[in-house]
């Protein structure tokens, strides 16, 4: 079955534009103009992923993006953001509301579509991570049952907090996490945690299974916003 994209921006153009290449491309495409618009062929076309422009009227597009996130229903839908060149705050923004990518204002059309790919590839790996007790990615192995961590079959002592970070990014490789997402998502209701806190966990990390830590090929660092697990390929 073909995925169904929801294309979400109050420019006809814009949407118009995107809708047209996408659907060369195999994809089957929904319109939407505005925020309340979105939220209700969200909830009554169930499409595949959101193409979510953040400048809307009436709803704004990190109020969608926030909405679909706290919905148990599509809390997990692919949702790929556009915003105004250069508008660092509004990705940031948008990433920490849930967007699992950003493309900026004007956007290359093939560019625009292999990101949808591989945001969507992304989404599939992570619901099969979800379901997997052990991760595989070159030389790392992680047993999700045991927590054993290995690297070049070596075994590698972690620390609780390590560990939960390392099981967290592994789960969702390619998808980029703000500091304050790691805190909600890794230490949860811990209090008096600072954002930079994660960097030192990021840092221990890397010694551990990094071959070389000032040159990261797992976890990398994704300047000005946060950190990901390398996209699996």
């Amino acid at each position: 079955m073909p995925k169904k994209i929801l294309i979400v921006d109050d420019e006809k153009d814009i949407v118009d534009l995107i809708s047209y290449n996408l659907e060369k491309e195999g994809f089957v495409t929904i319109k939407a103009y505005d925020g309340e618009s979105a939220l209700k062929l969200v909830k009554a076309k169930r499409p595949d992923m959101v193409i979510l422009d953040l400048m809307l009227p009436g709803i704004r597009g990190l109020e969608v993006c926030k909405f679909i996130r706290k919905n148990p229903e599509t809390e997990t839908l692919p949702i790929i953001m556009l915003t105004a060149k250069g508008d660092q705050v509004d990705k940031i923004l948008g990433l920490e509301m849930g967007a699992d990518d950003y493309i900026t204002k004007p956007f290359n059309v093939r560019e625009l579509i292999a990101r949808v790919r591989a945001v969507m590839r992304r989404a599939e790996v992570r619901h099969d991570s979800d379901k997997k007790e052990k991760f595989a990615y070159k030389g790392l192995r992680f047993d999700y049952t045991s927590y054993e961590v290995t690297v070049d079959g070596k075994k590698i002592d972690l620390g609780p907090t390590e560990l939960k970070l390392l099981r967290f990014l592994t789960q969702h490789p390619g998808r980029v996490y703000t500091r304050d997402q790691l805190l909600d998502y890794v230490w949860g209701d811990e209090t008096f945690v600072e954002p930079r806190t994660v960097d030192v966990h990021i840092s221990r990390l890397r010694m551990a299974i990094e071959e070389d830590k000032e040159k990261p090929q797992h976890i990398l660092t994704v300047r000005g916003i946060g950190y990901k697990f390398v996209d699996l390929k």
